[in-house]
């Protein structure tokens, strides 16, 4: 598509589409994918097929974030299009004494803004299908349900208000016994995608397919596992599962073309943090950093969107700056969707960048990763960083809320954040400190417990 007719697209996509003129949005969120964990972004573990034709068939981006480096925050911010920090997750949930040392909520409130609940008032359908994590499990027995966020129908993992039995037979992420076996996951959630998709043909879908691969443990069929001969066992256990998936994203993609919606489908994929374990950068982009790192290889994760007609083929986007929190209002705008008043939504209408418009825009984003050790145990020797960041235009400044271990990098000219140039430029430290600091302390804060 011509950049005219994309800008043109963009623009007449507001809040009078007609139902039938109405995508269905399929919002695929890998658990904990790395940068290059896939072919098309430079990954060699294992091949990739489908989802590599997925970036030829539309726009890759290699300048997207998430809005934290571990789960919980992360998916905050994807599904109210805020800082997590706004609503008391700087951490990934866990029971009750856990989360009040990590200073954080037990749950996210319901009265906070929902992607889903949002898309409902547009006339759509909604679904999730995956990996919760925002709320319940263990002794939290009290978080919301899905239907409270906008969801009308859901399956989900342990982790969530309400686990499905046949992924849960005990009280725990994955055992043996489940019905549904741990190799299986991924196809069960592919498969609740298009039943729903199927059941509601006719009317424009919002689905959240939110895996809990690729995160461990990783345990594979024996098919798939002896495909891998060579390696460690962690090594072709990763391989094998990663396979496994890329298979599963090709079974979506045919079920979309089977139920002839496929043309009116955007979909779009990426992870919720970087890798963990990264073996030694190589599934990060050799960025510095993995999981629960506020470093490059943490929050830089793959991004792409496909619709087709509507995304240019095989476009790769590496000039726009795009954030986990962009998500609520550029698929609303797509959907025709009226964001919600009263929040200060932290994300920006990007539709036009989504449809491959690259945007020069200098952007300022902003981390935190938790509150205090208790929550930030995970990043080890030069990956543990300080637990506040910022990206200021192409300057990125790192440090903790006392001030102490202040870095600073040049995000043109050192990616890999090698080169602390904290001494050498005070003037900009100083005014990304400012900024900074002046963001974390407009955060609420929640008491520590003593439990």
């Amino acid at each position: 598509m011509h950049r005219n007719s994309i800008l043109t697209l963009a623009s007449v996509l507001t809040f009078n589409i007609s139902m039938a003129q109405k995508p269905n949005i399929v919002l695929i969120l890998t658990d904990d994918m790395g940068f290059s964990d896939v072919g098309c972004y430079g990954g060699n573990f294992a091949p990739t097929p489908n989802i590599d034709k997925m970036a030829r068939e539309g726009v890759k981006f290699t300048q997207y974030y998430s809005s934290s480096p571990i789960c919980s925050p992360s998916r905050t911010g994807i599904l109210t299009g805020m800082a997590p920090a706004r609503w008391n997750i700087t951490s990934y949930l866990h029971d009750k004494a856990g989360n009040g040392k990590c200073e954080q909520a037990d749950f996210l409130d319901s009265s906070a803004p929902s992607i889903a609940r949002t898309m409902k008032t547009a006339g759509y359908t909604t679904g999730h299908f995956g990996k919760w994590h925002m709320g319940g499990g263990r002794d939290v027995t009290e978080a919301p349900g899905f239907k409270a966020y906008g969801f009308d129908e859901h399956s989900s993992t342990y982790e969530s208000p309400d686990p499905d039995p046949l992924l849960t037979a005990t009280d725990w992420i994955w055992s043996g016994q489940d019905s549904i076996k741990r190799w299986n996951r991924t196809a069960y959630f592919v498969d609740r995608t298009l039943d729903f998709l199927k059941r509601h043909k006719g009317t424009p879908c919002y689905v959240n397919l939110w895996p809990d691969d690729v995160h461990t443990p990783w345990v594979p069929s024996q098919e798939r596992f002896e495909k891998y001969p060579k390696g460690t066992a962690e090594e072709i256990d990763f391989k094998a599962v990663l396979d496994e998936y890329d298979h599963q994203m090709g079974r979506l993609f045919a079920g979309l073309k089977q139920l002839e919606i496929d043309e009116n489908t955007l979909v779009v994929f990426t992870s919720d943090n970087g890798p963990m374990p990264s073996f030694k950068g190589s599934r990060s982009g050799n960025y510095r950093g993995s999981k629960a790192s506020l470093y490059e290889g943490g929050t830089r994760l793959p991004f792409i969107v496909r619709w087709p007609g509507h995304t240019p083929e095989g476009k790769v986007d590496q000039q726009s700056v795009l954030s986990a929190n962009d998500f609520f209002p550029s698929l609303c705008a797509l959907a025709g969707a009226k964001m919600p008043t009263g929040f200060a939504f932290d994300g920006k209408e990007k539709s036009s960048v989504f449809l491959g418009k690259p945007s020069d825009e200098s952007r300022t984003l902003y981390w935190e990763y938790g509150r205090n050790n208790e929550a930030f145990s995970f990043a080890k020797g030069r990956d543990r960083n300080p637990n506040l960041a910022i990206r200021d235009g192409n300057w990125k400044l790192l440090m903790n809320f006392d001030g102490t271990s202040v870095e600073l990098y040049d995000m043109v000219n050192d990616f890999n954040e090698t080169k602390n140039l904290a001494l050498v430029n005070p003037k900009m430290t100083d005014k990304l400190q400012a900024k900074l600091l002046a963001w974390r302390n407009s955060m609420p804060k929640l008491p520590v417990s003593t439990k």
